[in-house]
Order: C-alpha cells, then sequence, then structure tokens
C-alpha cells in the first residue's frame, strides 16, 4: 500500500520581513511521496532586501521599554518597535523579546491608524509576529496573526496593497503546511497566485515561481493532474521569456517528470528528464546532473530495462562519491536504488549487500546531515527489507525513523505514513493488535491535518477494517469500509483495484453481520461493473461470482442482472444489522 515515507525539512528558520514583493524567496521543502526524488521546493516568504525603515528623528528613545498602553498611542512608536523588534533578532538576543516588541509595534499601528482604517505597516509588523512564532514551533499561534494581517492590505489600492495581500496568503499557506494541514495550504496558495497574476499578469516570470511552488503543494497531497497544469504553465513562461536550457526550466522539467512517473507515463517522464539533464550540463551543475541520473535510473527500472538502470544509478555513485565523499546521504540514497533493483532482478544477496552498505552510512551520518535525511533514508531500506519479506527488520527500521521525526515540528503526516506502514508490517507477522493500534494512530493523525480525502487514506482506512476484521470487530470494520468505499469512490472512481477491494471486504462483512441482502447487491454491482467495463480475465471475478452464487443459494434466489446503485445502498444507521457469530469466515474473501 502507498505511504507517506517523505522526511519533511525542518522549519523554516527565523526571517523578519522588511517589506512585501511578490517574488518567492529561496528555503527547502518537504520531498512529496514518490517514485523517486523530487527537487527542492522553495518557500514564499516576504523579500528582506529592500531598506529599514527609520523611526521619525522627533522620537526620543524611552528609558524604560516596560510601556503602558497609552504610549502606544504615539505614531512613532509602530516604527520604532518594529525596527527594534528587527534589530533584537539580528543580534542574537532571543526571539521572546524580538516577539515582544512586535506585538506591541502591532497595537500601536492598530491604534495610530487613519481615518480607522490600519496601513501597511501593520500588515508588515503581523508578518514579523507570525514569523517570531513559527521560528518557535507554534503554528499555531502564528495562524491567527497572519490571517488578521491579511485582512489590512486592500487590492483594489495598488501594487503595495497586492504584494502585501499575496506575501501574508503564502505564509499562512507555509504555517499550514507545517502543521500538516495540506488542504488548506493549497487554498492559501491559490488565493496568492490569484492576485499575484492580477497584478503582474499570467505570463510573468514571477508567476511561474509561484505555479511551479502550487504545482509541488499538488504533488504533495497527490493531485497530479493539477499539478500537471500548473507545471506547464511555468514551462510555457520560462519557454518566452527564460533563454533556452536554462537552470529555471530544467527544474520544471524535473518537476513534470516526476508527475509524469506518478502518473505512470514513463516514457514522457524520460523525454523530460533527458531535457533537463542537458540543461545541467550545459550550465555546469555536476551534482544535479548525477541527481537527474538517479531519477532517470528511476525510470529504467519502472520500465524493467534494468541494465540501463544501474548504468545510471552507477554515473550518478561515481560523481557523488567524488564531489561529497563516501559517507556523503547522496551516496546511501544510490545505494538503496540499487538495493531494491537488485531485488526486483532475484539478485537478493547483492541487494542486501547494499542495504547494509547504506546503513552503514546513515548510522554514522557526516556532520551536516538532518534528522529527516537520516529518517527518509531508513523509511527506503525499511521497504526493502519488506520486499524481501523481512518484516521484522522493516519494522525496527521504520521504529527508528519515527522516533526521529517525533519532536519534529511539522511531521505528523510523515509519521502517520510510517505508522501506516509498521500497521501493515504488524498485520504481516499476525500481530494484528499492534497493527490496529499503529493503524488508528495514524489514522487519527491525518484527520487531525484534514487529510480525510486522498486516496492513501482511504486504502488506510480499508487495511485498518482488515485488523478490525482480524479481532472480530465486525461492526467497527463496516463502518471503516464504508468510509474507505465513500473516500476510494470520490478519489478513484469505482473501476479502481482498491476500490474494488473494498467493495469485495464491505460484502464480506455485511455477510457476517448477517446482512446478506446487503452483501447480495454489492457483489452483484462488482460482477456486473467487471463484466461489462473491467473484463472477466482477472482472477477475482471467478471468486466474487462464486461467492455471489452461494449466497444466493442460501437466500434461495437467483442472480438479479439489473444491480442496484450503491447510492442509498449503504447506510451506517441500518436497522438490519444482526450481531452473530460468522458461519464461514475463512470463506468471506477479505481482500487485502
Amino acid at each position: 500500500m502507498p505511504g507517506l515515507v517523505s522526511a519533511k525539512t525542518p522549519p523554516p528558520t527565523l526571517s523578519v520581513p522588511e517589506s512585501t514583493q511578490i517574488r518567492p524567496s529561496t528555503g527547502t521543502r518537504l520531498r512529496t511521496p514518490s517514485p523517486s526524488p523530487s527537487t527542492s521546493r522553495v518557500k514564499p516568504s516576504p523579500d528582506r532586501a529592500s531598506t529599514k525603515k527609520k523611526p521619525s528623528p522627533s522620537f526620543k528613545l524611552p528609558v524604560d521599554l516596560d510601556l503602558d498602553d497609552s504610549a502606544l498611542d504615539n505614531p512613532d512608536l509602530g516604527p520604532f518597535l518594529l525596527k527594534l523588534a528587527r534589530d533584537t533578532i539580528a543580534s542574537g538576543d532571543g526571539p521572546i523579546k524580538a516577539l515582544d516588541f512586535a506585538i506591541r509595534a502591532s497595537k500601536s499601528f492598530e491604534r495610530c491608524a487613519v481615518d480607522g482604517e490600519p496601513s501597511l505597516d501593520l500588515a508588515m509588523s503581523l508578518h514579523v509576529v507570525a514569523a517570531i512564532y513559527c521560528s518557535l514551533g507554534k503554528f499555531d499561534e502564528a495562524i491567527p496573526v497572519l490571517e488578521r494581517a491579511i485582512e489590512v492590505p486592500d487590492v483594489s489600492k495598488g501594487v503595495d496593497h497586492a504584494l502585501a495581500a499575496f506575501s501574508g496568503f503564502m505564509q499562512l499557506g507555509d504555517t499550514h503546511s507545517m502543521l500538516g494541514q495540506l488542504d488548506k495550504s493549497i487554498e492559501c496558495y491559490n488565493n496568492g497566485l490569484k492576485i499575484q497574476i492580477q497584478t503582474l499578469g499570467e505570463s510573468d516570470p514571477r508567476v511561474a515561481e509561484t505555479c511551479r511552488y502550487l504545482a509541488e503543494a499538488h504533488v504533495q497531497t497527490m493531485q497530479f493532474n493539477e499539478a500537471e497544469k500548473l507545471c506547464k504553465q511555468t514551462l510555457e513562461i520560462h519557454r518566452v521569456h527564460s533563454a533556452p536550457a536554462s537552470l529555471e526550466e530544467a527544474a520544471d522539467r524535473r518537476l513534470m517528470a516526476l508527475i509524469l512517473e506518478a502518473k505512470g507515463d514513463y516514457e514522457s517522464a524520460l523525454e523530460h528528464l533527458v531535457l533537463a539533464s542537458m540543461a545541467m550540463i550545459a550550465n555546469g551543475q555536476e551534482n544535479e546532473v548525477a541527481a537527474i541520473d538517479v531519477s532517470i535510473g528511476n525510470i529504467y527500472q519502472s520500465l524493467c530495462r534494468f541494465e540501463e538502470a544501474v548504468f545510471s544509478y552507477q554515473k550518478a555513485l561515481t560523481v557523488f562519491k567524488s564531489s561529497k565523499g563516501e559517507n556523503h546521504p547522496s551516496v546511501a540514497s544510490v545505494f538503496v536504488r540499487l538495493a531494491d533493483l537488485y531485488y526486483k532482478t532475484g539478485k537478493l544477496r547483492e541487494s542486501k549487500s547494499y542495504c547494509e552498505n547504506a546503513l552503514r552510512i546513515y548510522n554514522k551520518p557526516v556532520p551536516g546531515t538532518t534528522q529527516e535525511e537520516i529518517a527518509g533514508g531508513l523509511s527506503d531500506i525499511a521497504a526493502v527489507y519488506e520486499s524481501v519479506n523481512e518484516p521484522e527488520e522493516a519494522l525496527r527500521l521504520l521504529q527508528r525513523a519515527m522516533k526521529m521525526l517525533e519532536d519534529k515540528a511539522g511531521q505528523q503526516n510523515t509519521i502517520a505514513g510510517l505508522e501506516a506502514r509498521m500497521g501493515v508490517m504488524y498485520y504481516m507477522v499476525g500481530k494484528y493488535g499492534e497493527a490496529l493500534s499503529s493503524f488508528e494512530s495514524a489514522v487519527a493523525k491525518l484527520r487531525a491535518s484534514g487529510e480525510r480525502k486522498s486516496a492513501f487514506f482511504g486504502v488506510l482506512l480499508n487495511q485498518m477494517g482488515l485488523a478490525c476484521v482480524q479481532l472480530f470487530k465486525i461492526d467497527q470494520a463496516a463502518e471503516l469500509f464504508e468510509e474507505a468505499r465513500a473516500v476510494l469512490e470520490q478519489e478513484c472512481g469505482p473501476c479502481h483495484q482498491d476500490t474494488l477491494g473494498v467493495y469485495s471486504n464491505l460484502a464480506a462483512t455485511y455477510d457476517a453481520m448477517g446482512r446478506v441482502e446487503d452483501s447480495i447487491e454489492i457483489l452483484e454491482y462488482v460482477v456486473k461493473l467487471r463484466e461489462e467495463k473491467l473484463g472477466t480475465a482477472n482472477p477475482d471475478f471467478d471468486d466474487e461470482k462464486n461467492r455471489l452464487a452461494e449466497l444466493l443459494k442460501e437466500a434461495g434466489k437467483s442472480r438479479n442482472r439489473k444491480a442496484k446503485s450503491l447510492e442509498n445502498l449503504i447506510d451506517p444507521n441500518s436497522k438490519r444489522t444482526k450481531k452473530e457469530t460468522p458461519k464461514r469466515w475463512g470463506g468471506l474473501g477479505f481482500r487485502i
């Protein structure tokens, strides 16, 4: 099953905006769950390059800064306190004191509003307050501050207001992202993009940067169609404004390759990677070329062109060893890719050897390696051990990875993905109680972050339902399968294998509960779906048809060739539910 296995980067370092500008500043971004490593994402935030505001010359430095509220009515106090907050951060005196200055600056700007309309200085000071809260890991407290900051600008009043609104939306989106609230994050980025396009036009290069940023956010939520549209837009803008084979175009093509690979369009993905590699070679970016070679190797591996994949990996490995050293995480990541490839070609001894080499590097990381990098590497190695049927070793590595991320801000979705994989491992070794606990913890984290609509969430609910079945918690299993069905129908459609698997599990659960009529109707719907749209060659078809015939025989009925719609079939409040011991437990046909 898919898992959110990537390791996010740590919270952004504290940056204090001096002015707002419609252009993202550079930074790192969490890696998306994907078939191959993605490029890092930039973090839009207010630029810091403009000149600082100075307090009015008539304003005298207070001897005691423990001011009462009446002092905040002085219009010269706000700019002074805001400068003081910036200077405090720059001097290293600590964010707590700077936060106090910034909060009081905001209060002063609010009080001294001309004609009752707050100035952009208020928005700027609120951005500073929010940035300091984020540096302290207090993302929940930063959100209402940024929401207030967004209310201040009036886009109709000109470019400066538009810039402030854009900056606020992007900063708010980043804050939601650090809390794992990806849907809210994308909504904020979309609002920022609309303002930017309205102000700069659709073809401005800065719009391309934001489109790419938003595309990467959609990849995070596995919304690949939306991501592809935005990435095409960025490529079109760079085609007009950038020189051929530019670094910007190369970055866009790498992202497009990632999206196309996730959609299964490997040949097109390979074309974009080759063009990106040529651009990087032209610009002398040796390490970036090596990173692209790894992605090319992944594509070749997906196409079962294993010799070409090995060649690409070995090229990248040579570059990383010479430029970064034998014990760099980049070297370990290539070892993991080679381990996965050799497993797929049946060379298990070589596969385990490469896993051990990667573990050696992650166990003694070079200085500067982040906990997130190590956790991501351990998670990838665990996937190989899982493939070679060593679930105990995979569990041990996943537990290590999760422990590394427990105290890191913005890692809840990543931890949820690790817990989901651990649940699968526990299920495989027959520890159903531990599996259920892991699934419950993962589902709780995803619900808290608002991640309730992804295909991954639906698959996770299905796995949790199976664990409940093994523990004879049939009513709870039925509820989980019902929710999983709703999510997967919405995200994947009724013909997807994951959705069909949930249908089958739900039918078996209803049968176990005594809701035979409901079970028959679901199976009739599935069999009809396979006959009319999917074909009957799938081995699951015979199983489902036989189960349907058995239920019909017991009920004294013949098959209804006009299966009813499922729209009104599944009702969690149905009064037909019966609690009784299942009669044919081994033959109910639960689908993992």
